[in-house]
């Protein structure tokens, strides 16, 4: 009678692991998980999208957008395929031996480290007469066993030639330690581990920039929809410059790896055009949002803003203003003393232009005198002699003295000294006359 935990095991005996399991690498494990966690967000997203009755439009394609960027600059942070290189290869499978190699090797760099594949040609499915191969030369029961994928990092100066060491010790078959040797060097002409490093040191630093760009785009896009079409420009910007500079840092000389009749020669991988593609449709989308904005303000939405459909909407707000409901009380129609409608240019060229030059006021910061402009006197009833001087309805009480005054500005002081004058002395006899009565 078998137990719960007989698996495996032999005459009651421990599990017995008679045969070794090794497998070879399948996927690059933080690249899978970027993968898993945008593609979870998007399922996400289309799963409520159906409730969505307002902006359908915008807000499925700003989502999207942002989706595809966000996860665009992390695989390309993290994976293995700025420059890469493959080629059929025959070659020594190790040092002083007679037996070759017919397998299919790659290199495959990224920004803080590089990938090299070695399979044989059985399990690539590679055509043995393509190779030209001497069947003497090839031990068929060696190549059905190799299945490489070994991966190099020169985060540290020293890193890689520390895990070239690491390699040697190991084992690692012939080919695999001739890619790694060609990194490792860093003497006379025999740089290029070194600027390949420089690259991904200064493409990773632009690459995190982008995605700090893109955390403040996804914030004013829920915010201020119209700024957060602007920091998509500057993400897309940013990407864009991670190309150009990853470009002008690479090595200028072409690298050529070469195994007997072959040679391993590089060019730009999938994370270099999808970086590249990605801030292209950044600062398109960005263009085009910004655009709109200045041909219709207000007209752009999504339905991630924060106050949408609430009563701080902008949009509500902007709606039950005073001067769109004088707007909304016309007929509809455009009247001869309406301007004429203006087109694409016109309003881009008028909405730039508001912020003028300012060149004119910093040159008069006291502004001018005009000694030819006169102001009016305030109208206001408690002004003297005002109140005396003018009937309700604005007409002069007594002309001559309102003349008179209009001439000789000073004789008003005089005039109210005088009066008041008379009032104080009028006021004292008349309180004296009621003490003696």
């Amino acid at each position: 009678m078998r137990g719960w935990f007989d698996a495996f095991r032999n005459d009651g005996g421990p599990t017995l692991y008679s045969y070794s399991n090794r497998t070879p690498v399948t996927g690059d494990v933080p690249t899978i998980s970027l993968y898993v966690l945008f593609f979870t967000l998007f399922i996400a997203f289309v799963i409520i999208f159906p409730g969505v009755r307002k902006e359908r439009f915008t807000t499925f394609t700003v989502t999207t957008l942002s989706l595809f960027v966000g996860s665009a600059i992390l695989v390309s942070k993290y994976g293995s395929a700025w420059h890469v290189a493959d080629t059929s290869i025959m070659s020594y499978y190790r040092a002083f031996s007679r037996e070759k190699l017919a397998a299919d090797i790659g290199v495959h760099i990224g920004l803080m480290h590089f990938n090299v594949t070695l399979q044989d040609i059985y399990l690539s499915g590679t055509v043995l007469s393509s190779l030209n191969l001497n069947d003497s030369l090839v031990n068929t029961g060696l190549l059905e066993d190799i299945d490489y994928n070994e991966r190099f990092h020169w985060e540290s100066a020293t890193e890689i030639q520390e895990e070239f060491r690491e390699a040697l010790i190991k084992g690692l078959p012939y080919p695999i330690l001739t890619v790694v040797e060609y990194f490792s060097m860093d003497e006379e002409g025999f740089c290029w581990g070194r600027s390949y490093r420089q690259a991904g040191y200064y493409a990773s630093i632009l690459l995190w920039a982008s995605f700090a760009s893109w955390c403040l785009m996804n914030l004013l896009l829920v915010v201020v929809p119209r700024y957060g079409a602007y920091q998509m420009i500057v993400t897309g910007a940013l990407m864009i410059t991670t190309n150009v500079l990853y470009y002008l840092l690479i090595p200028s000389t072409r690298l050529m790896i070469r195994f007997e009749d072959n040679f391993l020669m590089f060019k730009f991988g999938w994370c270099y055009w999808l970086c590249f593609s990605a801030g292209i449709l950044c600062v398109a989308f960005g263009a085009v949002i910004s655009i709109v904005d200045l041909m219709y303000p207000h007209k752009f939405s999504t339905i991630l803003e924060v106050d949408y459909g609430t009563p701080f909407d902008r949009h509500i707000i902007i709606e039950e203003s005073h001067y769109t409901k004088r707007n909304k009380r016309g007929s509809g129609k455009r009247s001869l003393e309406d301007p004429e409608p203006m087109g694409l240019g016109r309003k881009i060229l008028r909405t730039l232009s508001m912020r003028g030059d300012k060149s004119d006021d910093l040159r008069l910061p006291h502004g001018v005198l005009n000694s030819g402009f006169e102001m009016d006197p305030p109208k206001s009833p408690w002004r003297y002699p005002h109140h005396m001087m003018n009937r309700p309805d604005g007409t002069p009480l007594r002309p001559a003295l309102h003349n008179a005054f209009a001439k000789n500005p000073a004789l008003v002081d005089r005039f109210i000294i005088i009066f008041f004058h008379d009032i104080i002395i009028r006021d004292v006899q008349r309180m004296r006359n009621n003490i003696w009565n």
